[in-house]
C-alpha cells in the first residue's frame, strides 16, 4: 500500500458538505480582532463562543431565512429567547400588554419576575381585538406580546390587526411563533417586530436539543446579543449543530405533520367521546378566518387539542392507554406526543387561571409526528375506548 501520510494537508480543498461543529471556546486573535473588540465590543468578530460562534451563527441564519427577518440570534432555550428579548426591550416603569393564553413558564415570567422589576403587566385574551384595542390605547405601553397560536388552546393571534394597534400606541409587537412555526405563518411579514421560537420544537424536530432563537431587524438583534452575552443565555455549538441538522428537513417534516394533524382533527371531531376539538384547519374553529387570511396556504399546524367528556380522569386513562403516541411534555418532534395541560405545560396555573385561559377539564394536547396517520387514529380509537 502507498504511504498516505501528508495527503490532503491543504484543507481548503476538503470543504465539508455538512458545516463543521466549532466546538471551541476561544479563537485565535489578530489585529483585526482587537480592532473589532474595541470598536463594537466584539459583537462581529469570532473570538469567544459566548459572543458568537460559527456553528451557532449558521443555525441562526437558517432560521432568519425561514422567518424573513433582518437578523437572528440563537439562545440556550426558548425561555432564554423570550426572557432575554423582553429584558432587552423593557425597563422599570414600562408597561406591557400580554395575551392571557400562554405557556406556563412564560406566564411565570409575566406574573412573577417582570413585576418584581417594576414592569406593569396587563392581560387580554389573544383573540379579543376589542380587548387589545382598549389595553393598547389606555396609557403608555412599550411592548405587546402574544403567541401566534396559543398553547394549548390553539387560538390564533390576528397579527396584522394587533400589529397596527400596537404600532399606533408606540409599542413593539413580540410574537412567539413556536406552535405555528414559520411553515404556517411568518409574523414579521404581517407587521410583528420581533419573533421568538423555542427551537427545541418544530425547528429542530427531533426532541434531542434545547435551544431558542430571536428574529428581528439588525439593530434589535444587536441589543439582544449584548444581553445574551451579559446574561449567559448563549447556545452551545453542538446544540446549534443539531438545530441546523433538523432544519434541513423542516419543510418535509411539517408538510407531513400538518397533513396528518388535519386528518386526526377531523376524525376526533366525529368521536362520541370528544366534546370539542381545536384545530385551525376545521371550519368551526373560532379563528378559522384568521388562518385563512394570514397563514400559509393549506398549512394549519401540527398541533391538535381535544376535550374528553369524562374530564381529567378520563384524559389520564386515555393517555395511559396509548401505544403509538407517547404521553410526554414538549412537542414538534418526529414522534407523536400527548399531554394534559393542567398537569404539564400549565401546571403552575391556579384553577381560576386555567378557567380564564380556557383550559377545560379533560383537555388533551396532541403533537403530531411522522407516524402513519391510520396508525395514530387506530391508537387514539383504542385509547378512547379504554377511557
Amino acid at each position: 500500500m502507498g504511504d498516505r501520510r501528508g495527503r490532503d494537508k491543504d484543507l481548503s480543498r476538503t470543504e465539508p458538505v455538512v458545516p463543521p461543529i466549532y466546538q471551541s471556546t476561544t479563537f485565535r486573535l489578530d489585529d483585526q480582532s482587537y480592532e473589532d473588540i474595541i470598536a463594537t465590543g466584539g459583537l462581529n468578530e469570532t473570538w469567544y463562543s459566548r459572543f458568537t460562534n460559527p456553528t451557532v451563527a449558521h443555525a441562526a441564519e437558517m432560521v432568519r431565512r425561514l422567518d424573513g427577518g433582518g437578523d437572528a440570534f440563537m439562545t440556550s432555550s426558548g425561555m432564554g429567547a423570550i426572557a432575554t428579548t423582553l429584558l432587552t426591550l423593557l425597563r422599570t416603569g414600562d408597561r406591557i400588554v400580554v395575551a392571557r393564553e400562554l405557556y406556563g413558564d412564560t406566564r411565570d415570567l409575566f406574573v412573577r419576575d417582570l413585576p418584581a422589576l417594576g414592569i406593569e403587566i396587563d392581560f387580554v385574551n389573544v383573540a379579543d381585538i376589542d380587548g387589545w384595542a382598549t389595553a393598547l390605547s389606555t396609557g403608555p405601553v412599550k411592548v405587546a406580546y402574544a403567541e401566534a397560536m396559543s398553547n394549548p388552546q390553539l387560538r390564533l393571534l390576528d397579527i396584522p390587526t394587533v400589529a397596527e394597534l400596537a404600532h399606533a400606541a408606540g409599542a413593539t409587537l413580540v410574537v412567539d411563533a413556536t406552535f405555528a412555526s414559520p411553515f404556517c405563518v411568518q409574523p414579521l411579514s404581517l407587521g410583528a417586530d420581533v419573533v421568538v421560537h423555542s427551537a427545541t420544537k418544530f425547528l429542530s424536530g427531533h426532541s434531542d436539543v434545547i435551544a431558542g432563537v430571536v428574529v428581528a431587524d439588525e439593530d434589535t438583534i444587536t441589543e439582544v446579543q449584548k444581553r445574551v452575552i451579559s446574561f449567559g443565555t448563549s447556545l452551545d455549538p453542538h446544540a446549534a449543530f443539531l438545530v441546523s441538522r433538523g432544519l434541513k428537513t423542516f419543510g418535509v417534516r411539517l408538510a407531513r405533520q400538518c397533513d396528518t394533524a388535519g386528518k386526526i382533527a377531523g376524525w376526533l371531531a366525529d368521536h362520541e367521546g370528544i366534546t370539542s376539538v381545536s384545530y385551525p384547519g376545521l371550519s368551526d374553529h373560532p379563528d378559522h378566518d384568521v388562518a385563512e387570511r394570514t397563514w400559509q396556504k393549506d398549512a394549519r399546524g401540527a398541533m391538535v387539542t381535544c376535550v374528553l367528556t369524562g374530564g381529567n380522569e378520563a384524559a389520564g386513562r386515555m393517555m395511559r392507554s396509548l401505544r403509538v403516541i407517547t404521553e410526554a411534555t414538549s412537542l414538534g418532534g418526529v414522534e407523536s406526543l400527548a399531554s394534559a395541560p393542567h398537569n404539564s405545560s400549565q401546571f403552575s396555573y391556579s384553577a381560576e387561571e386555567l378557567r380564564l385561559a380556557g383550559i377545560e377539564a379533560g383537555m388533551v394536547r396532541l403533537s403530531i409526528g411522522l407516524e402513519d396517520p391510520e396508525a395514530l387514529i387506530s391508537d387514539l380509537d383504542q385509547a378512547l375506548t379504554s377511557a
